[in-house]
């Protein structure tokens, strides 16, 4: 899985808790079984964009395009 995947569902994963929301609630706000929740979050399986997507918008999140910082100058 690639490190930003694993980063934005970690951000995703910590915004979850702070809302004490279940992988239940996530997966009824955005119509997907639970499973595909918990698969996502377990990082076993890289999920498809649009499924990042849903659940931070179900967590009353947008994901946004930033200009990466070169790594050196």
């Amino acid at each position: 899985m690639p490190e930003t995947y694993a980063e934005i569902i970690d951000r995703l994963i910590e915004e979850r808790n702070k809302q004490g929301k279940t992988q239940r609630d996530i997966a009824e706000a955005t119509g997907f079984p639970q499973s595909v929740i918990a698969r996502s979050e377990s990082k076993k399986a890289t999920p498809k964009l649009s499924t990042l997507l849903k659940v931070a918008a179900a967590l009353g999140y947008n994901l946004a395009l930033v200009q990466a910082q070169p790594a050196f100058r």
